[in-house]
């Protein structure tokens, strides 16, 4: 499954099903296969979202120091964080919400 986020403020955001279901509950949303987040809702979607990635962030970071201090390798970080696949949604959410326009999928 892909995700298509679109919004009239933003390019359109595609992502692989695993990480738009990833971003989804980040922003405290249930994924499903069509949506739509609106204006009002958005502020506390991207405060959800900013959130999800300081916690995922923490726990990198948490992870790290626990291998250093038990003197193992740290734990691979191969691929995208999610951080890095949360920020095109951040943006849209940013942009979206200052020009008063939804987000939607699906559709």
């Amino acid at each position: 499954m892909l995700y298509k986020f679109k919004s009239k403020a933003a390019s359109d955001l595609i992502m692989t099903g695993a990480h738009g279901d990833a971003v989804l509950r980040g922003m405290g949303r249930e994924p499903a296969p069509k949506g739509i987040v609106q204006p009002e809702q958005m502020p506390a979607a991207l405060a959800a979202l900013e959130a999800a990635v300081e916690a995922d962030e923490a726990e990198r970071k948490r992870q790290d120091e626990e291998a250093d201090a038990e003197g193992r390798p740290r734990p691979s970080r191969e691929g995208v964080s999610f951080k890095q696949r949360a920020w095109p949604m951040i943006e849209m959410l940013r942009r979206a919400h200052a020009a008063g326009k939804d987000i939607v999928w699906g559709v």
